[in-house]
């Protein structure tokens, strides 16, 4: 019984994993069929408001994976209206936006230093008629970044995983996967560009929760008419929120880290 999973931690062999501590945070690096995965592991955020060790360290990590110089795309992927789906939506909000900000109005503003970021919440295929990937890759063929941000919930096959990893890899993103609904890849072979995948998982397979509780396989009892369910936790709300803030802060630090928390979030007002 082994569950789906988005994280690479979960579906390769841990004799490849390097593990190290930095505070209350484990971070494990490995390499899957010649793609880097980092995955920070912290305290459950809805029980630790406090999370600026992995905003420092998440951007420290992503940093790394991204082209020094030229306007990055953050994407946010996943459906509002569906709570532990809105990770993406909600991290976008949080992300600072500059691409706008040149010229002039930088001058004036004293922010001639900041990099180009553009920001893209794209909704999802029953709310726009379009895929995800169909907008992030027109997208990209209108302002060529040097390389695209893409965020979205995961799926754990662990119940300790849930609201307390955080995962970040050059694979690019396969949305739906991890829930069964696989929808088109973004990748570097899909976009062109450079993609860097981060992402918190919210959910778990049910039939995993119930082979954990029960020791056998429920069967149709965790998948009624055939369709698979997936469980969350209870304060999925406050998992997502502090989840969404997490990832935001950490895109905005790596990419603009001459500006400090305060003057993001006086940017942002």
């Amino acid at each position: 019984m082994l569950g789906r999973t988005d994280l690479a931690m979960e579906f390769t062999d841990q004799s490849t994993h390097t593990v190290e501590k930095q505070g209350e945070c484990t971070l494990t690096r490995l390499e899957y069929q010649g793609e880097q995965y980092i995955t920070l592991e912290v305290p459950a955020f809805s029980d630790h408001p406090g999370t600026g060790t992995l905003e420092e360290l998440t951007a420290k990590e992503l940093r790394k994976l991204l082209p020094e110089q030229g306007t990055v795309l953050v994407v946010g992927i996943g459906n509002r209206a569906i709570t532990p789906d809105a990770l993406g939506p909600e991290m976008a909000d949080q992300v600072l936006a500059t691409r706008h900000i040149r010229g002039e109005l930088a001058r004036v503003a004293g922010l001639e230093s900041l990099r180009p970021v553009a920001v893209l919440a794209p909704g999802v295929l029953g709310c726009t008629g379009m895929e995800s990937g169909e907008i992030v890759k027109a997208m990209v063929r209108q302002i060529q970044p040097c390389a695209v941000i893409a965020a979205d919930a995961l799926a754990s096959r662990s119940l300790e995983r849930l609201g307390c990893t955080v995962q970040l890899s050059t694979a690019g993103l396969s949305p739906g996967q991890g829930v069964g609904n696989p929808r088109p890849d973004m990748t570097r072979q899909s976009l062109g560009v450079p993609v860097i995948s981060m992402g918190i998982p919210t959910v778990v397979d049910a039939s995993l929760l119930a082979y954990e509780l029960l020791g056998r396989d429920a069967g149709e009892a965790v998948a009624p008419r055939g369709e698979a369910m997936v469980v969350t936790p209870r304060e999925i709300d406050l998992l997502i929120s502090r989840g969404a803030r997490a990832l935001a802060m950490a895109v905005n630090r790596a990419l603009n880290p001459s500006l400090e928390q305060d003057d993001f979030q006086m940017l942002l007002e």
